[in-house]
């Protein structure tokens, strides 16, 4: 696990040590030395810096973490919250993009549509998905798989990690906004539950574009802004390297959009973040969606739908 695991910049102490937990573990091999006691001792280092680096993360830390190379993206927590997954391809207008899956599964017994970001866990794969930047037919096949759901009465999960839709030109030409604002517009008057969860980056039209819903949750390391850090800084500093400053000036962290009330909740992460235990992850996502998705189901289609429309009309609105 030390030699495989990437260190983020402000995880350099953790680094250190798992260094010096190597090099004993060598020299136990080497001898004929009983290292169980060093073994533990530095675990218990280990454990300890941990948790007195995550107790205190910045906006820009946060931000770090939710692009760790090592996150686990959509396609990972589908394959382990579900069983039975049939991804389903293409917006029936231009081409199928690879940058949003999505798909019918069985959670537990529940059949529930599952549509999300996928950025991809290589480089190569990473380019095959585009980075996981939507283009407009990205968002045409997110929808026409909401409204298959809708047909069929089936929830909709939306797991969102995008560093934004793609702005390419060939993207605008195809009617990247118009797509976008569709969505917005389905999702609105959708008649079956929507439950929307930021599993690590949450930017601007990209993430909103399958991002309304009943509920919206955010897993505690991830960031939701109408910009990243970095175009901000840019833009006000002509810049990058104002990019910590503007994330905290943009107060994008869960915590803060909870504050704000543009979240309805936050969903812990193991110490170190979810790709410390991408299982365990998994199983606290689970069993968040199944409770939410159970409640949302209670109510009536006019009562959900008046509820959704009236949570978003009330944002923005001092008291």
């Amino acid at each position: 696990m030390s030699n495989a695991q990437v260190f983020l910049e402000f995880e350099k102490p953790i680094e250190v040590l798992f260094e010096q937990l190597d090099k004993i573990k060598e020299v136990g091999k080497e001898g004929e030395i009983d290292i169980s006691k060093s073994i533990l001792d530095i675990e218990d280092k280990i454990h300890k810096k941990r948790l007195e680096i995550y107790k205190n993360l910045t906006g820009w830390q946060r931000v770090q973490i939710s692009r760790h190379p090592e996150r686990p993206y959509t396609l990972y927590y589908v394959s382990k919250m579900c069983r039975q997954f049939q991804e389903l391809h293409g917006d029936r207008y231009f081409k199928d993009d690879k940058a949003i899956v999505g798909g019918l599964a069985k959670l537990d017994d529940q059949t529930v549509m599952f549509i999300g970001h996928q950025k991809g866990t290589n480089t190569k794969m990473r380019q095959y998905r585009n980075f996981g930047m939507p283009n407009p037919e990205g968002y045409r096949k997110a929808l026409r798989l909401m409204k298959l759901a809708e047909k069929f009465n089936i929830p909709v999960v939306t797991l969102i990690d995008t560093p934004g839709a793609y702005p390419g030109i060939e993207a605008e030409e195809r009617g990247q906004a118009e797509a976008i604002a569709r969505n917005l517009l389905e999702m609105a008057q959708l008649k079956v539950p929507i439950l929307c969860y930021i599993i690590g980056e949450g930017a601007s039209g990209g993430a909103i574009g399958i991002g309304l819903g009943d509920r919206v949750f955010m897993l505690e390391n991830t960031w939701y802004s109408v910009i990243s850090p970095e175009s901000c800084s840019s833009i006000l500093w002509h810049s990058w390297d104002y990019k910590e400053q503007a994330a905290e000036a943009l107060k994008l962290t869960a915590d803060h959009m909870y504050k704000f009330g543009l979240i309805d909740g936050v969903v812990p992460e193991p110490l170190g973040g979810a790709h410390h235990n991408p299982e365990e992850t998994a199983k606290t996502l689970k069993a968040h969606i199944k409770k939410n998705l159970a409640e949302l189901m209670k109510l009536s289609v006019d009562k959900r739908i008046k509820i959704r429309i009236d949570k978003y009309s009330a944002m923005g609105k001092t008291k």
